[in-house]
């Protein structure tokens, strides 16, 4: 389906939706990005939605629902495939989000401080090496803030390791930084990126000595990194 057809196909199915459901969805936009799942390869993020603005306990929270036709378009390529029925899923999912988030207004405050902090990263300002972690959770040990994924690994400094990505595998190599340093890799080379950073955090090493002292600012660079398979 082409996007054009695509976006007017959503137009119809969100004025299906009950109004009580959509209270606070400020838009439901398509977008032609794909979202390729950070470790397997036939699995793409259909749709999500993104929490803007609250106050108080959280029951006036404002939301932007976004599906992707990239995403669509790469899971048709696989196989049979209904565009309206998955697209019609994808919506009613991104409701229930939308309501969770009202409901739960730690979980609000914990993901818009992940998103503060995230900013902080990109503008190269001192940042929480553990902020991804109160992102959205992916799968174990995956994590989403904004357009960026973060993959936690344990990894020793100065070698090799190999990163699963979207169905491949690729190397990467480690700088040889202090063992008590978490390390930010930004992936460069990947055959399906996601849309903003696909980040290694290599997590860093502690004993208990390491709890009496202050914890090292992190370090972030972009590495190359290499496809096993090519």
């Amino acid at each position: 389906m082409r996007l054009g057809d695509f976006r007017a196909m959503i137009d119809r199915l969100a004025r299906e939706v009950p109004a009580e459901f959509s209270d606070g969805i400020v838009a439901i936009e398509v977008s032609p990005k794909a979202l390729p799942h950070p470790r397997r390869g036939d699995v793409y993020t259909l749709g999500e939605c993104v929490p803007l603005e609250w106050s108080g306990n959280g029951a006036d929270l404002q939301s932007r629902i976004v599906l992707y036709h990239g995403s669509f378009a790469a899971l048709a390529r696989l196989g049979d495939f209904d565009w309206r029925t998955e697209a019609w899923e994808t919506l009613a999912h991104e409701l229930r989000h939308h309501l969770e988030w009202r409901a739960h207004v730690s979980r609000l405050e914990a993901y818009d401080w992940a998103a503060e902090e995230n900013f902080r990263r990109h503008e190269g300002q001192p940042f929480d090496p553990l902020f991804y972690r109160s992102g959205e959770s992916v799968e174990d040990g995956v994590w989403k803030v904004d357009d960026d994924v973060f993959v936690a690994l344990d990894g020793a400094r100065g070698t090799e390791i190999e990163i699963p990505w979207h169905g491949r595998a690729y190397r990467v190599a480690v700088p040889p930084v202090e063992p008590t340093t978490a390390l930010f890799l930004i992936l460069d080379g990947l055959g399906d990126p996601p849309p903003g950073d696909a980040v290694v955090v290599v997590k860093p090493a502690h004993g208990l000595r390491d709890l009496l002292r202050r914890r090292p600012a992190p370090v972030q660079m972009v590495v190359r990194v290499t496809p096993l398979d090519a």
